[in-house]
């Protein structure tokens, strides 16, 4: 990235934060995790999100993941630290990230998914600590400490929000002795979250649907769990008796999507971007009809949130960008390169750029990003 720009945004990025409590709103950072040092200076008690006092090394080395969010979230600041992962990449990702870390043992997921965290696979990698990011489950506590009990291993959670990435940053930061790099993370997840609801509260938000499925019955629910983004930067059309916690939705018929008839139409990756333009049943809908439907960028990771972590502030910046052009008065390129370098660790070219959002802006938008 060129220093000057990154230089500039550091310093339209200065803001101060604070980290939160387990399940709470932000509460202020006391600073007692910097003073429980044991006397021979190895290790160290650690306060994490849920209240919980870990012993964790000083010097954190190695780290071990109990999900995908984790996995995106601290491979943003310490990828050379991981031990394993929960997932294996998608395919998308060779792209755009360092194949060291192809090769890392798969570790499993503790939540959700269709697997179980690997313990067996978990103990041979010998991690300093286990990290959990995300909102926390009922029984959160009790997990931890029952792992950690297990297998002899530090494990710690740290709440994810949304709206408060930041305090995610800090307190990562924080466990793992990286203030430096914490920093620049958590400045940049503030100041991009603060700036998209600023034009959420500025526009007439459009008529929208977001669909998937590799027939485009299923659609994000207005007030479910994935619906976050979607809810906040349009009119999400979706309304149904029962919104679906899961990443694929609720399904519905066609006579449905008519009778909604959005104006925009966000498609998931994999789902029927490529087909709808030639499908009969699609022509009477205002998003077909005027051209205004989209393709969710895809690389490494779905940009809008699947899994939900860290990269849906990517999936606004698009969004919005795509939705209100004239109130995001950004450079998209400009954006998505920042947003690559601070968490892949890739200086991502033109061309990269341009693959990523073939189908996934307007073309008036792909012309003048080429001009």
């Amino acid at each position: 990235m060129n220093g000057k720009r990154w230089m500039a945004l550091l310093l339209a990025l200065a803001m101060s934060f604070s980290l939160f409590a387990c399940g709470a709103k932000p509460a202020e950072n006391t600073g007692d995790n910097s003073q429980n040092t044991a006397a021979d200076g190895t290790t160290r008690v650690f306060t994490d999100s849920c209240g919980r006092k870990v012993t964790v090394p000083v010097n954190v080395e190695k780290i071990a993941v109990s999900g995908p969010l984790a996995q995106i979230v601290v491979f943003a600041m310490a990828p050379d630290k991981l031990v394993g992962i929960a997932n294996a990449w998608d395919e998308s990702a060779a792209e755009f990230l360092d194949k060291k870390y192809y090769n890392l043992p798969i570790l499993g997921q503790l939540y959700g998914g269709k697997g179980e965290l690997n313990l067996e696979t978990l103990l041979a990698a010998a991690p300093d600590v286990v990290i959990d990011v995300g909102e926390p489950k009922g029984s959160i506590v009790e997990d931890m400490d029952d792992l950690q009990e297990q297998t002899g291993i530090p494990f710690v959670h740290i709440d994810a929000y949304l709206s408060s990435m930041d305090d995610t940053y800090a307190m990562l930061g924080d466990l793992l002795a990286m203030p430096n790099e914490a920093q620049g993370r958590a400045d940049y997840c503030r100041f991009a979250y603060d700036r998209i609801v600023s034009i959420a509260d500025s526009v007439d938000k459009v008529n929208l649907l977001y669909i998937t499925g590799d027939e485009g019955l299923n659609v994000i629910a207005q007030g479910s769990f994935h619906a976050e983004v979607i809810d906040l930067l349009s009119n999400n059309l979706a309304v149904v008796d029962e919104p679906s916690s899961k990443g694929t939705g609720n399904e519905v018929d066609m006579e449905q999507i008519l009778n909604w008839n959005p104006d925009v139409i966000l498609f998931a990756p994999g789902s029927i971007y490529d087909t709808v333009a030639g499908n009969e049943s699609w022509q009477t809908i205002s998003a077909i009809q005027s051209g205004k439907y989209y393709e969710v960028p895809m690389g490494p990771y779905n940009w809008m949130g699947f899994p939900p972590s860290v990269q849906r502030l990517l999936g606004m910046t698009w969004m919005a960008k795509v939705l209100y052009p004239e109130a995001a008065d950004y450079d998209l390129y400009t954006e998505v390169s920042t947003y690559f370098e601070l968490f892949y660790h890739c200086d991502l070219t033109q061309a990269q750029y341009d693959a990523l959002v073939a189908n996934s802006i307007p073309a008036a938008s792909a012309a003048d990003q080429a001009a």
